[in-house]
């Protein structure tokens, strides 16, 4: 049997387990929908509830989507740019299947705890139109797997966190898995074990270099020790040899300050890689309505502009007999306007330029 590395490590690791995060804890949870109350992949997400009932689900499903455009788009902002917020309301026209599970942990003083978890899938096609109209920048798939050499000193020297002891590293794995990607871990043998004095210096060529029979050639090399009371993690990613990001955290909680790891790469990862949205460029549009041919038909269609979360402002141009030129500044292009503008749209056309739509 190969023999536990150090004993004061052996701890360190044991208490980052206690206190993993709620994800790690579900798995051994209590599920009252089935073994398949789980999210897996990019368009589900699981929120915690405080019940079953009609607007704790609706607010489930706000936040669940929220999470989703996150971990499609890589973007940890992506709920706060420009009219995410105002469509998450619509939450539940995207919702393809939900379920509830019932989760046990136990609390800090050793306490049992429950959870109730919504459990929610998308429907893949119409996020993907969804986050293209409100202009989120795509990340594409596959997406690579990075190789973590995460080395941890709580005072009695560093040692490099592997395979064997995953669950030391899981609120990084896990925070990977909220960004859409996923971490990789070496596999600790006594070859990988002797690096950490190089992952302690930040040499990141002999790291690569010892990386180089995982693939893919990218690595996020980061430091765990501590700081002040607290804990402090230094991070590099490596992609193909070059450094894209080097950063360091901070925090009381060694949670915390390990799954920055996380997103300090995610956002390396779509810097480099994510794509612009495929609705155009945000700005002012002109578009001409015809057939306004009351006060009520002008409500009626202002009110539906209002509450298209891809118009930002409304601004009356020219109005002659029943026709009304309006600037509508979008938050993407006039491609992300026809997709956003539903069935119940009281309106239709589009064609020529400026697009020309007539009242139904």
């Amino acid at each position: 049997m190969r023999r536990i590395p150090g004993i004061a490590l052996v701890a360190t690791l044991l208490a980052l387990t206690l206190f993993a995060s709620p994800f790690a804890q579900a798995q051994s949870g209590l599920r009252t929908e089935g073994d398949a109350a789980a999210a897996r992949g990019l368009y589900q997400a699981e929120v915690s509830v405080n019940g079953q009932g009609e607007a704790e689900r609706q607010g489930g499903f706000a936040r669940a989507l929220g999470t989703v455009l996150g971990k499609l788009s890589g973007d940890r902002g992506a709920m706060s740019r420009p009219g995410v917020g105002a469509e998450l309301r619509n939450a539940r026209n995207y919702v393809a299947s939900y379920d509830y599970r019932q989760d046990q942990g136990t609390s800090p003083t050793g306490a049992p705890t429950f959870r109730t978890m919504l459990v929610v899938r998308f429907e893949p096609d119409e996020v993907d139109a969804l986050a293209g109209a409100l202009g989120l920048p795509v990340w594409p798939q596959p997406r690579p797997k990075p190789v973590v050499w995460l080395a941890i000193n709580d005072g009695s020297g560093p040692r490099l966190v592997g395979l064997p002891q995953s669950n030391a590293a899981r609120p990084l794995l896990n925070r990977a898995i909220e960004r859409g990607y996923t971490l990789g871990l070496p596999a600790g043998t006594a070859a990988e074990q002797a690096l950490v004095g190089a992952i302690w210096r930040q040499d990141t060529a002999a790291v690569a270099r010892a990386s180089s029979r995982y693939s893919p050639p990218m690595q996020l090399v980061g430091k765990l020790y501590r700081d002040k009371g607290g804990w402090t993690a230094d991070w590099v990613f490596v992609d193909a040899g070059k450094v894209l990001a080097k950063w360091s955290v901070s925090d009381p909680d060694a949670r915390r300050a390990m799954s920055a790891g996380a997103d300090g790469a995610a956002d390396a990862l779509v810097k480099r890689y994510g794509k612009r949205g495929s609705a155009g460029p945000a700005g002012t549009y002109r578009v001409v309505f015809t057939g306004i041919a009351s006060t009520d038909d002008y409500l009626r269609l202002m009110g539906h502009l209002q509450k298209m979360a891809v118009v930002r402002r409304i601004t009356p141009v020219r109005a002659s007999g029943d026709l009304l030129e309006l600037d509508l500044e979008l938050v993407s292009g006039m491609s992300g306007f026809r997709r956003m503008l539903g069935d119940d749209a009281p309106f239709t056309g589009g064609e020529g330029e400026p697009p020309t739509y007539r009242l139904r």
